[in-house]
C-alpha cells in the first residue's frame, strides 16, 4: 500500500472531524492534515479568527498549525485525491422518515463519502469511520469501494473503525490524553497493516497499551454500547432524584454514598435535568433499534427505558416548575440561564433547555433566555422546531446578560452549569425581580441556603426545598 502516511484528509469540518485533526496536526507536525467540508460557510469559519465551534484550547493549537500542516478546504476531490488516509467524519443523524424512523441512524452522508471516495481516490488508501454508525456499517463502505475496484486496478481500499469517545467541553483534553484509542480491523495481512498505518499516527503522543485494536464490528458495537451505559447511569440518579424530592432525601448525599462503591464508582451520578448532546440519545436508540432488528425485544425495551426517563425528568421539571408558580406560568417572565447542553461548549443538540423551555411557552410563558456561546438566530431555529414559530417570536426574547434576563422575571430557571452563574450577584438579581421570586436550580450548581437569605424561593432537582444546598461542590454535568 504504502510505507508511511505522510497526508490525511478528513471528511467533515464538525465537532468530531475539525478538533481530531487539529488535534493529529499538533502532535505530527510531518503530517500533511487538510479537513474538507461541502459546506463552503463553515471552511471559511475555520479559516478565519472565530471559529464554527467553541472548544477551551482549540483556538490555540488551530492557529499554531492552520497554514503550515493543517489545513482546511472545500476541494474534495483533492484532498481525496491526495490523502493517504481518509476519515470520514460526517453527521449520523437518526431518521426522521422511513424504516426505522425516530431511531435508526441515518447513513445517506456517510454513502455519499464512500462513493466520493470511490470515485476520486485514484491510489490506494486507508478509510476510518469516525462517525458514530451501526455495527456493520463498515461492510457497506467496503462493498462500495469493492465496487470501485473492479474497474480501476490502482485501487485498494482497507476500512477501519476508529470511534471518537470526546465529551464537549472537553475535547482537547480528552484527545491529547485520552482513556482509550479504539481501532478495528480486518484480521487480513492488509488489515493489520492499515491497523498500524492508524497505530503509527496516534501512538505519537498516546501510550501504546492505551491504543486497543479489534475487529471491526467489536469496535462500531463498543461506541454504542459506551454511551449507552454511560446514558444509562444518568437516567438511574435521575430516577432517584425524583424518589429522594419524595421523600426527603438529598440525591447528592445519595450519589456520595453510592459512589463510594469501587464496584460502581463516583463517574456520572450527577443529577439533573436530563442528559443532552449529540451523542447519547442518538446512540441509544441505535442501539434499540439494533435490537429490535435482531429479534431482542426485552433488550430494545431495556434500553428504550433510559431515554423514556430523560424525557420524563426532563417533563417533570418543567412540571415542577408550573406548579411551583400557583399553577399557572402564563404572561409570566421567567429567565431561562443556559442553553447549551452542557458548559463550555456552544452545542445545543438534543439540550434539555429546548424542552423545558418548549413546555414552559406550551403554557405560555414569557422567556428572557441567556447563554454566553449559544446566539439568538440558534436558539430561535431550535425552539421554532418543537414550538410554532410565531409563539416562539412573541414570547422569547434573548438577552445579553443574565442581569438583563432576570429583570422583572417571576423565576429564573439554571438549565446549563456554566461557572460564571455561580458567581453573579443575586442580591442585585432579587432586587430586580418580580416577588416573590423563585430560582428552580436544574444543575445543582447554586447555593441554596445563601439564595433563601437573599429572599429566593428555591427548588433544586433531587432535594426537598429544605435541603437543597451544596454538599460536595459543581454537580458537572451530562
Amino acid at each position: 500500500m504504502f510505507s508511511k502516511v505522510e497526508k490525511v484528509t478528513c471528511v467533515g469540518a464538525g465537532y468530531v472531524g475539525g478538533p481530531t485533526c487539529a488535534m493529529i496536526a499538533h502532535k505530527c507536525p510531518d503530517i500533511q492534515v487538510t479537513v474538507v467540508d461541502m459546506n463552503s460557510e463553515k471552511i471559511a469559519e475555520w479559516n478565519s479568527e472565530k471559529l464554527p465551534i467553541y472548544e477551551p484550547g482549540l483556538h490555540e493549537i488551530v492557529m499554531a498549525a492552520r497554514g503550515k500542516n493543517l489545513h482546511f478546504s472545500s476541494d474534495i476531490p483533492k484532498a481525496i485525491r491526495e490523502a493517504d488516509l481518509i476519515f470520514i467524519s460526517v453527521n449520523t443523524p437518526t431518521k426522521n422518515y422511513g424504516r426505522g424512523k425516530g431511531m435508526a441512524p441515518d447513513l445517506k452522508y456517510v454513502e455519499s463519502v464512500a462513493r466520493t471516495i470511490a470515485q476520486h481516490a485514484g491510489a490506494p488508501k486507508i478509510v476510518v469511520e469516525k462517525s458514530t454508525v451501526p455495527v456493520k456499517a463498515a461492510e457497506s463502505i467496503s462493498f462500495i469501494l469493492r465496487e470501485a475496484q473492479k474497474n480501476d486496478t490502482r485501487l485498494a481500499f482497507q476500512v477501519l473503525s476508529n470511534p471518537e469517545f470526546l465529551a464537549e467541553g472537553t475535547a482537547i483534553r480528552d484527545l491529547s490524553n485520552p482513556d482509550r484509542v479504539l481501532i478495528g480491523g480486518e484480521s487480513t495481512k492488509e488489515g493489520q497493516e492499515a491497523i498500524h498505518h492508524l497505530v503509527s499516527i496516534y501512538e505519537r503522543w498516546v501510550p501504546r497499551d492505551r491504543i486497543l485494536t479489534t475487529n471491526t464490528w467489536s469496535s462500531e458495537l463498543s461506541k454504542l454500547a459506551a454511551n449507552a451505559f454511560l446514558a444509562q447511569r444518568i437516567s438511574s440518579i435521575n430516577a432517584m432524584s425524583a424518589v429522594c424530592e419524595a421523600t426527603g432525601a438529598d440525591v447528592r448525599e445519595v450519589a456520595h454514598a453510592v459512589g463510594f462503591d469501587s464496584r460502581i464508582g463516583n463517574k456520572f451520578l450527577q443529577a439533573s435535568v436530563g442528559f443532552g448532546g449529540s451523542c447519547f440519545q442518538k446512540d441509544v436508540l441505535s442501539l434499540v433499534y439494533l435490537c429490535e432488528s435482531l429479534n431482542l425485544q426485552k433488550v430494545a425495551d431495556y434500553w428504550m427505558g433510559v431515554i423514556d426517563i430523560n424525557n420524563w425528568q426532563r417533563r417533570r421539571f418543567a412540571d415542577k416548575i408550573i406548579a411551583e408558580l400557583f399553577n399557572t406560568v402564563t404572561d409570566k417572565r421567567i429567565a431561562i440561564f443556559g442553553f447549551a447542553f452542557k458548559k463550555n461548549t456552544g452545542d445545543t443538540r438534543e439540550s434539555s433547555s429546548i424542552y423545558v423551555s418548549s413546555h414552559l411557552l406550551e403554557e405560555h410563558a414569557k422567556l428572557a433566555i441567556y447563554d454566553p456561546k449559544v446566539s439568538e438566530k440558534q436558539i430561535r431555529m431550535e425552539l421554532g422546531n418543537n414550538v410554532d414559530k410565531q409563539i416562539v417570536e412573541k414570547l422569547v426574547t434573548v438577552c445579553a446578560d443574565p442581569y438583563e434576563a432576570a429583570a422583572g422575571a417571576h423565576a429564573i430557571v439554571v438549565l446549563t452549569e456554566w461557572d460564571e452563574f455561580k458567581e453573579l450577584d443575586y442580591s442585585r438579581i432579587y432586587s430586580s425581580m418580580q416577588h416573590p421570586a423563585a430560582i428552580f436550580d436544574g444543575r445543582l450548581i447554586l447555593d441554596q441556603p445563601v439564595l433563601r437569605d437573599i429572599g429566593f424561593r428555591t427548588f433544586a432537582i433531587g432535594t426537598a426545598p429544605d435541603q437543597a444546598y451544596n454538599l460536595f461542590g459543581s454537580s458537572g454535568c451530562c
